[in-house]
């Protein structure tokens, strides 16, 4: 009868090899704006009233004519469609504990010899080996601009600029860095195995990547009571208020 025993601490070998990737290029899509300015500033005249309301008292709500418009400006918030796999095949030290018979004096496992030892009283042969395991993990993001998970689903159906990078340009839109969307992917699937050993094969691939930018307007709002200020987003697509 076996055991496996906890195993040294994970020294990584000089010898590990370099990870392979495969890295697929970059989509940019860059929505229309849809709705006019001058027609969101409308559209905030019935919701300005609510950055303010703090209880249901009515005196307690400033009225509609003391809250004044401040500001609009119009920026674009991306988003990250990415997808991938990841692989490794790796070793981990680790001990096998053989219990054996009295009487036993050694036990061969060509070609080496291991002398029993006495332990909680029973006669045991630890054998050091490597194990070799293998890791795979997969998955499809729909995320924010810090990483973060985002509902696909809030995503509006619209027209797309027919030259991304021109639009880009046209509208200094502040991109996302390059390299950040397969960081985020990476982040959530490359993870190595603490008891890690050595590394035999190690594969990270990204199969799909697309920046989406969505136009939206920020518009700031000022109580004059109070000299409090309030930020309002609201969809350049859909005129829908983005919380």
């Amino acid at each position: 009868m076996t055991e496996t025993v906890s195993t040294e601490p994970v020294v990584i070998s000089a010898e590990t090899p370099s990870t392979k990737e495969k890295i697929v290029k970059r989509k940019t899509i860059v929505y229309k704006t849809l709705v006019d300015p001058e027609l969101i500033k409308v559209a905030c005249e019935k919701l300005k009233k609510q950055l303010f309301t703090k209880f249901a008292f009515y005196w307690f709500q400033p009225k509609i004519e003391d809250i004044e418009f401040v500001s609009l400006e119009k920026y674009y918030e991306p988003y990250v469609v990415i997808s991938g796999k990841y692989f490794i095949d790796y070793l981990r030290k680790s001990t096998y504990i053989l219990k054996v018979p009295e009487g036993v004096r050694e036990v061969v496992l060509r070609p080496n010899k291991y002398v029993p030892q006495t332990s909680k009283l029973n006669r045991i042969v630890k054998l050091h080996a490597e194990e070799r395991l293998i890791n795979k993990a997969k998955a499809f993001l729909f995320l924010d601009k810090n990483g973060r998970d985002s509902d696909p689903d809030n995503m509006p159906f619209t027209p797309q600029e027919k030259k991304p990078k021109k639009a880009i340009k046209k509208f200094g839109i502040e991109e996302l860095p390059e390299n950040a969307d397969v960081n985020f992917l990476k982040e959530r699937i490359a993870k190595r195995p603490k008891d890690m050993f050595r590394i035999v094969e190690e594969i990270f691939e990204a199969t799909e990547r697309t920046v989406i930018y969505t136009p939206r307007y920020k518009l700031l709002f000022r109580w004059v009571k109070t000299g409090e200020e309030k930020i309002l987003v609201l969809d350049a697509v859909t005129a829908e208020r983005v919380k």
